[in-house]
């Protein structure tokens, strides 16, 4: 919940959602955060570029949210044109537990570098995070995409 009350209080209206179960908390929180308007898409490609259009017609980013694995990668054409095209997007996923990454489990994908080249910047939440630097690494992120240049 403190992560996306920090993206609300920065100014982020709408999470658009293609569900999962290791994003099943994030979407929860996000579907009781009063500021935000919540979009369900089952297709992260469409997603993300649903969250770009909307980016684009409001002029602030939107999140896009879905679970660990694979699913990231197909936010990756929506991420480049809004990076080349100066659109600010909030790329939020879920990971796997510390413990499953880097030993060869199920859809422990390398999430943190995947977006790199595209990327205003990274924020990594440890599982132990505090409230207080979950609302802060969530201002720091809407913050971040905003500016300098959006994307």
């Amino acid at each position: 919940m403190a992560l996306l009350d920090g993206l609300a209080a920065a100014g982020l209206a709408h999470v658009v959602v293609s569900p999962g179960s290791r994003s099943t908390p994030l979407a929860l929180a996000a579907a009781r955060c009063e500021s935000l308007r919540l979009h369900v898409l089952a297709d992260e490609r469409s997603a993300a570029f649903f969250a770009l259009g909307l980016a684009r017609v409001t002029g602030d980013p939107a999140v896009v949210l879905a679970t660990s694995g694979s699913a990231p990668a197909h936010w990756l054409p929506a991420a480049i044109e809004a990076c080349e095209d100066g659109q600010p997007m909030l790329l939020l996923s879920a990971d796997r537990p510390p413990e499953l990454l880097d030993c060869g489990a199920n859809q422990a994908t390398e999430q943190n570098r995947l977006f790199d080249a595209h990327a205003r910047a990274v924020f990594a939440l440890p599982a132990d995070a505090s409230d207080q630097h979950a609302l802060d690494v969530g201002r720091r992120a809407a913050a971040a995409c905003r500016w300098p240049p959006p994307g």
